[in-house]
């Protein structure tokens, strides 16, 4: 049963049709202590609500009502009905406990699907696998090494969300397997038969970002000589991942959510407006919440694709899975370099465990090819780690900074990419990872601090 709370009759008409259309029983409510009544008794499995059911604009009204309705019954979902000029009432309402929101005027298709991933969510959970093997059996994750407990919480979400068409936002830090999440959601899903998006968002430009995203026409702008798709629309009954979301510029965040929104856009030159049906996995190793006190990331974004967050554990966190780990990478290893009897010592395994590895699981697993490569014994012993361990940065929990007021952080950062591309003679890749950025990243950052250089082979 869901609860459509709004004064006005046509909008509880209108959602009553398309409601009961797909299947779903309805019950409307006018005003506030109707509608706190109906969910009192008829313990109603999802609320619409309307902010603004009265005369009254404020929204005052509807969140009082959502505040009543989240203290009376922490976990039930309710969706929030907005139009554009009141969407900071949206954003307002989300801190309040809300689960989504739509705005008026509304598409069918996202209500329903909105409705349809919220009822499954909340239903499904009480799920009670824990153990790897459960999990395994009922889901796809083979590439997801680990039986850490955390882990483990955190497979059980992503078995219970794939099934549905909930956005996801990914966080934690470089290195811990994001992108194999991402795709581990996009496997256990009905789209798993439809294309996987991997979209970099930190290595597209402002200028280029409507033609990367949304596609261009011959003749769009200088150079456009033939048509070109445009991410959603390859990524249209399929899921898109939008990696890097943080880096995101101002400009380029209102446009992304306009698509988000209305699951509509306009390819670069053309006025036909497109509609796309895509997931959306979002990751960033970035505090959004922290960028969004400090102006720099849109909060209505911010809750447009963080309906569910799963946050990844650094390795040290789960150092019991490092030799899991390894021995998962020594078994690739073997086929790749036809080294059947390639082992890694009992000693060196324990060593492992201990390093500090601040590039999580992309470290670990460099520091094992590397020395698989340049060792050629079948039993890998701590000194063949060793000897590769100075290609791997360790964190340094003793940096001393400038005395604040001396420098800018533009000229802190400048100083950064100068010293980054000395060490390394120039060669953009390697700079790059020491700076923990992408090399479009670091190309932007020497445009924008005009740094000469003479690029050098990697």
């Amino acid at each position: 049963m869901i609860l459509i709370v709004d004064d006005d009759i046509a909008v509880r008409t209108s959602l009553t049709l398309l409601l009961k259309g797909a299947g779903h029983e309805v019950m409307t409510a006018s005003n506030a202590n109707q509608a706190f009544e109906q969910v009192q008794t008829q313990k109603p499995e999802l609320v619409i609500l309307d902010l603004n059911f009265s005369i009254e604009t404020s929204g005052d009204e509807g969140m009082s009502l959502l505040q009543q309705l989240r203290a009376y019954d922490s976990i039930l979902p309710i969706i929030l009905i907005t139009g554009w000029a009141s969407i900071d009432l949206a954003v307002k309402g989300m801190k309040l406990g809300a689960n989504d929101f739509i705005h008026k005027p509304w598409n069918n298709d996202y209500v329903l699907q909105s409705i349809a991933t919220l009822l499954q969510l909340n239903g499904s959970k009480k799920s009670t696998a824990k153990t790897r093997a459960a999990l395994d059996k009922k889901y796809r994750f083979q590439q997801i090494i680990g039986e850490d407990a955390s882990l483990l919480n955190i497979l059980e979400v992503i078995g219970r969300v794939a099934a549905t068409n909930a956005s996801v936002l990914i966080t934690g830090e470089s290195g811990t397997g994001k992108e194999l999440i991402a795709e581990a959601i996009h496997e256990n899903s009905t789209r798993s038969g439809k294309p996987f998006v991997k979209v970099n968002l930190g290595g597209i430009s402002t200028s280029l970002f409507e033609s990367e995203m949304f596609g261009h026409v011959r003749g769009a702008f200088t150079d456009a000589r033939f048509d070109r798709m445009g991410r959603f629309e390859m990524a249209h009954k399929g899921t898109i991942f939008l990696d890097e979301i943080g880096d995101l510029e101002a400009s380029s965040q209102v446009k992304l959510l306009r698509v988000l929104q209305d699951r509509t856009y306009e390819v670069l030159g053309s006025s036909r407006t497109k509609t796309v049906d895509a997931r959306v996995v979002c990751a960033t190793n970035k505090n959004l919440n922290e960028m969004v006190q400090m102006g720099a990331f849109r909060e209505d974004l911010l809750y447009r694709i963080n309906l569910v967050t799963i946050h990844l554990p650094a390795l040290n966190e789960r150092k019991g899975d490092i030799p899991l780990l390894v021995n998962f990478f020594i078994n690739n290893l073997k086929e790749i370099y036809n080294r059947p009897k390639l082992t890694v010592a009992p000693s060196a395994m324990r060593w492992l465990q201990q390093l500090p590895l601040p590039g999580n699981i992309r470290q670990l697993k460099n520091l094992v090819e590397r020395t698989v490569l340049i060792s050629d014994k079948d039993e890998l012993s701590v000194d063949d780690f060793q000897a590769q361990i100075h290609l791997s940065p360790l964190k340094n929990n003793h940096i001393k900074l400038p005395g604040v007021g001396t420098i800018t952080l533009d000229q802190m950062e400048a100083e950064m990419v100068k010293q980054a591309m000395n060490f390394h003679k120039n060669r953009i890749t390697k700079a790059a990872a020491s700076l923990g950025i992408t090399r479009n990243a670091l190309y932007r950052r020497l445009e924008k601090y005009q740094i000469p250089f003479n690029e050098t082979e990697d």
